[in-house]
């Protein structure tokens, strides 16, 4: 069973807004569930200068299947609540790439905790 939440996304004209709970500075780079209708997102990168915020672009682009550039942070520059505009993104494909995401990550915590 997945303890899964969904992240609260919306469909905009200009593609899918994706709220993130980031946290800076951790040990390794994941994206590790939910929290309160957020993508919770964990990089390495301290939070200075925007590095953080690059980092965590990076991390989403990769993740989604997406050009870096096809994310644009349009809330929370300077928070650690986020909003990332996804350019030219369908809300269901969105969905189910974070769903794959989501149960892969759980599948590998579970295979460390055996």
């Amino acid at each position: 069973m997945s303890s899964y939440t969904p992240v609260a996304l919306v469909q905009t004209e200009r593609g899918v807004e994706l709220p993130v709970r980031a946290i800076a500075g951790t040990s390794r780079n994941e994206i590790g569930g939910s929290r309160e209708g957020a993508l919770l997102v964990r990089v390495t990168t301290a939070p200075e200068k925007g590095k953080a915020n690059h980092a965590i672009a990076t991390l989403l682009a990769d993740a989604l299947g997406l050009r870096k550039k096809d994310l644009e942070l349009i809330r929370g520059e300077r928070h650690k609540n986020k909003c990332f505009l996804l350019q030219g993104a369908e809300l269901s494909g969105i969905e189910q790439k974070l769903l794959t995401w989501i149960n892969r990550d759980e599948q590998r915590q579970g295979k460390a905790n055996r």
